[in-house]
């Protein structure tokens, strides 16, 4: 049966010219574009049917590795990579036999990270299902908009999460006899042609600035993203603490990633947080794990002593880490890299550390990953910009997704004419090639006739002594239209007033950029990958108060 997925086919991009990029920073003088200054790497030749899991799989070495190629955190149970296989093609062939999926269905997955989900997402890419997960702490009423969006055929949940579900959607449960019964065929594998252009994941933007959409990226997207890390790859394969949800965009990627490279992954199964994460990676020994900016900083200041001498390298994304907070980590943790990137569900990985000496670019979100050329432009005259100036970052590779699902609209506002995808995100590049993230577009603060980027003023507030983290947000003001207004989250003990921050960063900005009002808060509302939900911001109860500031 063919996919419901439905996306216009964009016309490919022109062949790119040889471009002469300078060795240093991959900038093209000529069509004003910064090319990647890693190695190229080769990709399958693209009408060559391939799914994503099939590519996974050929990557493994014969013999499989002797090591797990899974490990539950929270149980300690394991799998290993002879079993993993057993189980995925056991588990595809019941999907199609009993299940009734073919290729191009949709499956939407609720259900907590466990050693479950991984086979099931292989088997799943394996005979061409689209795989459509959510976060299990999404309410019913978000459910249904994103089971509208991705219209899927049947769901995969738990006992406590398929209550939520809309109640015309088939379900099976994962911790049901039914789905282990789909574990007892014979194991044959199952031949299915899936091409690479193939929808093989629909992933949903964050929607912090806008209503949320369904992204839908092929199986070749992932191949190239594998490529890239497949060609960096360490000589002795890790131990590898995936902190990230298995539902999130990098988590779904790094778990693949993963066991491409033959890793043991660790899986951080129920609601583990920070203490949860620490206690697995000194109990399994993980010599490289993911963090969100948060757990970073958790990791620098935890009161308690920690044992990570295995521990190598720390892979830090999906939102801005403050430089004092990476500073502070790397004074505790001297022999721990960490590698900072910059990707998006839309442009997959875009930039990324892949060594010491990149990991020392703190404020940077590092170079181009390989196969990937960008531009920045500026927003109002569309003109390409160069080294050193700041615009909006527009990104072309094969890893940027094939669309967004039944909107049009947006992709025609995302896509230009030659397949260039634009980020909304304001960036520029440093001399050496470092990409530096400023602001996400939409997040700019209009102060009179001037843009005061958010991001900028929260760096400079959480190097504050005293303050544990802080938000900047625009608040309505008839003379200005909008002024920045901090929230703040102090440290115990602190002592440091309204007036006294508005001094502090008054001395370290130009005057537009001023804070203009600051309030103390408890928390701020963050995703799990340490987003700031601004939209959330704005239901935040602080506001609800500044009636009677």
């Amino acid at each position: 049966m063919e996919s419901r997925v439905v996306l216009q086919q964009r016309p490919p991009p022109p062949p790119p010219s040889a471009p002469s990029p300078d060795p240093r920073s991959g900038f093209d003088a000529a069509s004003r574009t910064f090319h990647s200054l890693r190695p190229h790497v080769p990709l399958p030749p693209s009408d060559r049917p391939l799914s994503f899991a099939a590519y996974i799989l050929s990557l493994l070495p014969c013999p499989l590795p002797s090591h797990p190629a899974l490990v539950d955190a929270a149980t300690g149970h394991s799998i290993s990579f002879s079993d993993l296989l057993s189980r995925v093609r056991s588990l595809a062939a019941a999907l199609r036999s009993r299940v009734g999926l073919a290729k191009g269905h949709v499956v939407f997955i609720l259900a907590p990270a466990g050693l479950d989900v991984p086979t099931l997402y292989l088997a799943l890419l394996s005979i061409g299902v689209v795989i459509s997960a959510a976060n299990p702490a999404s309410t019913p009423a978000e459910l249904a908009g994103l089971v509208a969006l991705s219209d899927p055929r049947v769901a995969f949940a738990t006992s406590n999460s398929a209550s939520k579900l809309p109640r015309h959607l088939a379900t099976v449960l994962l911790d049901s006899l039914r789905f282990r019964s789909l574990f007892d065929g014979d194991g044959e594998e199952v031949a299915e042609e899936v091409e690479q252009s193939n929808v093989a994941v629909i992933q949903y933007s964050s929607g912090t600035t806008g209503m949320v959409k369904a992204a839908a990226l092929s199986h070749r997207n992932f191949i190239a993203m594998v490529a890239g890390f497949h060609a960096t790859r360490k000589p002795k394969a890790e131990v590898f603490l995936l902190g990230a949800p298995l539902f999130h965009s990098m988590g779904f990627f790094f778990l693949l990633k993963a066991l491409a490279l033959g890793e043991t992954t660790v899986v951080m199964g129920g609601r583990g947080g920070v203490k949860q994460m620490l206690q697995a990676a000194e109990r399994y020994r993980v010599t490289a794990m993911t963090a969100a900016p948060p757990v970073v900083v958790a990791m620098a200041k935890w009161p308690e002593p920690l044992d990570l001498e295995a521990l190598e390298d720390v892979t830090c994304g999906g939102a801005p880490l403050p430089e004092a907070a990476a500073e502070r980590f790397m004074r505790r943790f001297p022999r721990v890299e960490i590698r900072q990137g910059y990707g998006s569900t839309e442009g997959g990985g875009i930039s990324r550390m892949i060594c010491k000496e990149e990991c020392r670019r703190v404020r940077s979100a590092g170079r181009l990953s390989h196969n990937v050329e960008a531009m920045l432009v500026d927003n109002a005259t569309g003109e390409r910009l160069s080294i050193g100036q700041t615009g909006e970052l527009w990104v072309r590779s094969p890893s940027v997704m094939l669309g967004y699902v039944g909107n049009e609209q947006a992709n025609a506002n995302t896509f230009d004419a030659n397949g260039w995808l634009k980020t909304g995100d304001l960036c520029y590049f440093d001399e050496d090639g470092f990409l530096h993230v400023v602001d996400r577009l939409k997040e700019l603060i209009k102060y009179k006739a001037y843009q005061v980027p958010p991001a900028e003023l929260e760096h400079l507030l959480q190097c504050l002594p005293g303050i544990a983290d802080a938000a900047v947000v625009p608040y309505p003001d008839e003379e200005a239209g909008q002024i920045p207004m901090a929230l703040i989250v102090p440290q115990p003990g602190s002592t440091l007033s309204e007036i006294e921050i508005m001094d502090l960063i008054a001395k370290q900005v130009a005057p537009y950029k001023k804070i203009r009002k600051v309030v103390f808060t408890n928390y701020i509302p963050k995703t799990p990958s340490g987003k700031i939900l601004r939209a959330a911001l704005r239901n935040h109860a602080v506001f609800n108060s500044l009636s009677r500031l």
